[in-house]
C-alpha cells in the first residue's frame, strides 16, 4: 500500500511562500511529510503560514528577497546547516502585470523580468549543485500566459515563457545526472496576484480581476499540481476549461490561437 506521506523527510524549498499558491503548496506538501523551507520577504506572514502547517517545528522560515543575489547563497548555506541537504526547489515567487504594451515603462519591464526570470535562474543555478547530490527536482511556477501571450500581460508573458524554455534547457542538460525539472502553468487561481500586479508605471493595480475572483482556489491548484509532480509529470497545465483549451490550442494551432486571443477580453 502506498505511503500516506510519500514525501517523508524530503527537504523542499518554496519561494513566495507567504500567501496564495505558495502557502497552499506548503500546506499540502507538509501533509505529505515534507520538511519545508518557507521563503518570501514578509517574515511575519511566513511565520503565520508555518503555524498552519502540520508539525510546525519541522519547518524553517527563511525570509528572502530573491532579487538580492548574495542573500541567495547565504540562504542556501542556512538550509544545509539546518537540514544537511536540499532535494526540491519550487520557484514560485513572482509578480504579475496589468498594463498595455504601449503604456508600460522600461523600468516596469525590467522589474518583471528581474523577478520572474533572472532571479529565479540565479537561485536555481545556486542550488543545482545540492540538487545534483540528491538527484533532486526543480519546479517552476510559470503561467498559461507564458504559453499564450495576452493583452495587458506582455512582459509578464515574456518572462514566464522565458523561464519555461530555460527550464527545458536544464532538463535536457542534466537529465542524465538525475535532475528532474517540472514547469507548472497555472490558469486563473483565486489569489491576490492581480491586486499586486504592476501597472505601466510600476505601481500595484490594487484590485482583483473578475476572472481571478471566480477562479479555482489555491488549495485546488496545489492538490492538482502536487498530484502531477508525484506522478513524474514535467509539463503541467492547471486551470479551468478555457485555460486548458487555450494552452492546447497554442501548441496545436497557434495561428488560430492568435485570432482567439485578439477577440478575447482578458482584463
Amino acid at each position: 500500500m502506498p505511503s500516506s506521506q510519500p514525501l517523508q523527510n524530503k527537504v523542499i524549498w518554496i519561494t513566495g511562500a507567504s500567501s496564495g499558491i505558495g502557502e497552499a503548496l506548503a500546506i499540502r506538501l507538509a501533509e505529505l511529510g515534507a520538511s519545508l523551507v518557507l521563503s518570501a520577504r514578509r517574515k511575519t506572514e511566513l511565520q503565520r503560514v508555518q503555524q498552519h502547517l502540520s508539525e510546525p517545528d519541522r519547518h524553517l522560515c527563511l525570509p528572502l528577497d530573491i532579487c538580492d543575489y548574495p542573500s541567495q547563497q547565504t540562504a542556501l548555506e542556512q538550509i544545509i546547516n539546518h537540514y544537511g541537504k536540499l532535494e526540491w526547489l519550487i520557484n514560485n515567487a513572482g509578480i504579475s502585470q496589468r498594463s498595455l504594451v504601449m503604456e508600460t515603462s522600461n523600468d516596469t519591464d525590467r522589474r518583471l523580468m528581474e523577478v520572474d526570470y533572472f532571479a529565479q535562474v540565479a537561485l536555481s543555478r545556486t542550488v543545482l549543485p545540492q540538487l545534483l547530490q540528491q538527484q533532486g527536482q526543480l519546479v517552476f511556477i510559470s503561467s498559461v500566459a507564458g504559453l499564450v501571450g495576452t493583452q495587458y500581460r506582455g512582459s509578464y508573458s515574456a518572462a514566464k515563457a522565458a523561464i519555461h524554455l530555460w527550464a527545458n534547457s536544464v532538463r535536457a542538460e542534466l537529465y542524465e545526472q538525475g535532475i528532474r525539472v517540472a514547469v507548472v502553468f497555472p490558469g486563473f487561481v483565486r489569489t491576490e496576484v492581480s491586486i499586486n500586479a504592476l501597472t505601466g508605471d510600476g505601481s500595484a493595480l490594487g484590485q482583483m480581476d473578475d476572472a481571478q475572483a471566480n477562479a479555482m482556489t489555491a488549495n485546488e491548484f496545489a492538490a492538482q499540481t502536487i498530484k502531477a509532480l508525484l506522478k513524474g509529470k514535467n509539463y503541467i497545465v492547471v486551470g479551468g476549461r478555457k485555460e486548458r483549451f487555450g494552452a492546447l490550442l497554442a501548441r496545436l494551432a497557434p495561428e488560430l490561437m492568435y485570432k482567439v486571443v485578439r477577440r478575447s477580453r482578458v482584463r
